[in-house]
């Protein structure tokens, strides 16, 4: 009963508008002072947390992402995607997923990949006559790639709040997010099939193609060499994420010669800025699980469990329900690191695979990418195009139910996304 009373109780301090990471840490040192009538060591215990080596990663993969995107980078991807997609039904619409899961391997941001590619996409597929809510759903949908496929964000937090191999879970997102990818596409080739809408021309020559590919070799390298190299042993998560921003600087200056000092300035303070928002919110969430663990909450979360004897899977399911409610109304940072530390000791006990449930857990939060009240890629699309919400939302419904279909596979078999990393790790 008390984690029922404590959990809405800081819902309902977060829905006032308070931001985060001061709802976090306010009401975690209001708790504190309720429960032991001071703050104890909070200073030390939050700056011990955001103080990690692996958090590294999230500063320089932002700044990658954000310096590629300014060098009009993804202007070359797309059309190469397009070229090979073109004499397809509905080529704009497969060009664009394709697009959004290369691009999700450099930017590692959900809504980073929806405004930068459906800038370019939207446009586009509206010219051809496309369905307004199919080009909406499309890049909505296809954004939200950008969690999945890594390297992600949600899934470094994840890591370091659990204490989970960063690079494990980067290879378990591999698989689910081809394979959501694959059923984006499907879908997009039968609700084109089906509306009539076909921009079908002549297949490209080979010559087309080869021209494509370089074009867009050096953005089809970049996750390649990323990716490639911390699972090959070269690079830590965090060295990849070095090296990821050293090839985008030498990218977009030399090669392409794109951008100049302002645009670097602006990427790295973008990327700044990005940081400290999360790093604040990581250190609000240190003091609310202080004080949670002081008030043995996690233990009783597990005795409640073992009472109830949900068993393993009635859990996941159970807090994948929490989880999409929660994703409905909170951004994907707050969710995770105010039920990790609740539901870990649970896991513990259950023994279920960290890695597994990281992947359920992020497939979970793209669906609330795009699930009203809060879903922060819908709000981008509003931003990029001014189209009605109600559009939006209608374009993005299917693959709301997409995505579910894609969770329960991965709950009724771990493999899809276990299988990778038991290869290469």
């Amino acid at each position: 009963m008390i984690i029922a009373i404590i959990l809405v109780s800081l819902l309902v301090l977060l829905f006032t508008g308070l931001p985060i990471f001061a709802g976090l840490t306010v009401y975690g040192g209001a708790l504190l002072l309720m429960t032991q009538g001071n703050f104890g060591p909070v200073t030390d215990i939050m700056f011990h947390e955001v103080n990690r080596y692996l958090l590294v990663a999230i500063p320089l993969f932002g700044f990658m992402a954000n310096i590629m995107i300014k060098g009009k980078v993804v202007d070359d991807l797309y059309d190469a995607a397009y070229t090979f997609t073109r004499h397809l039904p509905g080529g704009l619409a497969v060009a664009t997923i394709l697009a959004c899961t290369v691009f999700a391997a450099i930017s590692g941001s959900s809504v980073a990949t929806a405004m930068t590619i459906g800038s370019v996409a939207i446009p586009q597929m509206l010219r051809f006559g496309y369905d307004e809510r199919l080009a909406y759903g499309v890049v909505a949908a296809g954004g939200t790639l950008g969690i999945l496929i890594p390297p992600s964000g949600p899934m470094i937090l994840y890591g370091v709040t659990t204490d989970t191999s960063i690079g494990g879970l980067f290879m378990a997102g591999m698989v689910p997010g081809a394979l959501m990818a694959g059923i984006f596409i499907v879908w997009a080739l039968v609700r084109t099939t089906i509306s009539g809408t076909t921009t079908r021309e002549k297949m490209a020559s080979v010559d087309e193609m080869a021209l494509a590919m370089r074009k867009s070799f050096w953005a089809i390298l970049m996750p390649l060499i990323v990716l490639g190299g911390m699972y090959a042993g070269v690079f830590t998560a965090t060295e990849a994420a070095a090296a990821g921003a050293w090839l985008a600087l030498l990218i977009t200056v030399f090669v392409y010669r794109s951008v100049g000092l302002r645009a670097i300035w602006q990427s790295a303070a973008e990327a700044a800025r990005m940081s400290a928002m999360l790093f604040m919110i990581l250190a609000g969430a240190t003091v609310f699980s202080h004080v949670l663990t002081k008030m043995r909450v996690p233990q009783q979360f597990v005795e409640a469990l073992v009472a109830a004897d949900l068993g393993m899977m009635g859990f996941v399911v159970v807090m994948m329900a929490v989880v999409l409610i929660l994703g409905m109304f909170l951004e994907s940072v707050a969710i995770i690191l105010i039920t990790a530390p609740i539901i870990l000791p649970a896991m513990i006990h259950l023994e279920i695979n960290p890695v597994w449930y990281g992947v359920l857990l992020v497939v979970n939060l793209e669906m609330a990418m795009i699930t009203p009240p809060v879903g922060m890629n819908l709000f981008t699309l509003k931003a990029i195009t001014a189209a009605p919400m109600a559009r939006i939302v209608a374009g993005s419904a299917p693959y709301v139910l997409l995505m579910g279909l894609i969770l329960a596979l991965l709950i009724l078999f771990p493999q899809l996304a276990l299988w990778l990393p038991s290869k290469l790790l």
